[in-house]
């Protein structure tokens, strides 16, 4: 099969849906791979390397995805790139079409089978290909709530680990799920008190099992949000819906009694945002401020570590594309209906009932 990887074109995105090391493979399988010029030379994977692998090296992403059966990336399509799909090809990335209705028109009418990184699930009821970006994001966003709480960024001046005779700034992170878990790491680690809201208490039990007593947990009703957003200096919305739009937890109203120069870091903004004033912003302007409250929303996060989170997404992608690839797409997702999860447009139409479910009420 011929497998295009095109060099990603979205604001501040750095990451390459394949490594020289994923290509080795693919070629080993006998398939041919066809690497846009340019496409990991941002994160130290220089042209060179993917020729080295086997790779065939091209100029322009227009006849990358020509040539290509299989398309290979990391962000959903622009819409350039979508008017370069065809219906006898398919492309494999993160789609997060229950946010973007004009993304799934544009998909639909290329004819093109799309499968989405973050639908596909495991046996054990995961989801392996978010599952790697949910871990980076969950880290950053502490990161970045961190950063955006000094003053000079326009935060309320707190250092979230405090320091002796000072007390540690607080965070809320609603979701305890992969994203959850990993945001509660990075800011135990730093000192910060930190509540997990959720509403399944098994998992609320599970992270109290796995922190000792290092967090605070609450099961995650609309009263007990408000509650723990108002106090809080950051709050991380690490809310998720598989393939569904993410649901609104903050109130637009509840924001003038926030504690002024606070953080919101809305990690599920691929799927919508959690925060009723969420919009998407990028790297090149991550935040903006609603009644005084500070909004961090950059849509593809993990794009800022790209080196990291491309070595960590290949490891999770490449059995799949290799599947793909070695059986071609119909048997492949026959023969797993995991992988089959992830579909989410074929033949013009939506694939994916929760995908089709938002999009319908959007």
């Amino acid at each position: 099969m011929r497998i295009g990887i095109p060099k990603e074109i979205k604001t501040h995105e750095y990451r390459v849906g394949a490594t020289p090391h994923s290509v080795r493979e693919l070629v080993a399988h006998g398939h041919t791979v066809l690497v846009q010029q340019g496409a990991g030379a941002a994160i130290g994977l220089p042209d060179e390397q993917y020729r080295a692998a086997g790779a065939e090296v091209v100029g322009a992403a227009e006849e990358v995805f020509a040539r290509a059966e299989l398309i290979v990336k990391v962000k959903e399509p622009q819409p350039h790139e979508c008017r370069l799909l065809r219906p006898d090809q398919v492309l494999f990335t993160y789609l997060h079409l229950a946010a973007d209705p004009d993304q799934a028109r544009l998909l639909l009418a290329s004819g093109a089978t799309a499968i989405a990184y973050e639908t596909v699930t495991s046996p054990s009821g995961g989801l392996p290909l978010l599952a790697p970006m949910s871990e980076v994001a969950g880290r950053m966003a502490i990161q970045a709530g961190a950063t955006y709480l000094e003053k000079p960024r326009g935060g309320a001046g707190v250092l979230l680990g405090g320091v002796p005779g000072v007390a540690p700034g607080r965070v809320a992170i609603l979701g305890g799920g992969v994203v959850g878990y990993n945001a509660a790491r990075m800011a135990v680690g730093l000192g910060a008190e930190v509540t997990v809201a959720d509403t399944s208490i098994e998992r609320l039990r599970r992270l109290d099992e796995l922190f000792a007593g290092r967090i605070r947990t609450r099961h995650a009703t609309a009263g007990a949000i408000e509650a723990l957003v108002l106090k809080s200096d950051l709050t991380i919305g690490a809310a998720l819906v598989p393939g569904a739009r993410a649901p609104r937890l903050v109130r637009r109203d509840w924001l003038a009694r926030m504690q002024p120069g606070s953080v919101l870091v809305d990690v599920s903004i691929d799927q919508g945002g959690c925060f009723e004033t969420s919009r998407p912003t990028t790297h090149a302007d991550p935040t903006f401020v609603v009644d005084g409250v500070v909004h961090y929303c950059v849509a593809n996060m993990p794009g800022a570590v790209a080196r990291t989170s491309t070595f960590a997404l290949n490891a999770a992608t490449l059995p799949f594309v290799l599947a793909l690839a070695d059986k071609g797409p119909t048997r492949a997702l026959a023969d797993d209906p995991h992988l089959a999860n992830g579909l989410n447009v074929r033949e013009g139409r939506i694939a994916c009932a929760a995908v089709a479910e938002a999009l319908e009420s959007a």
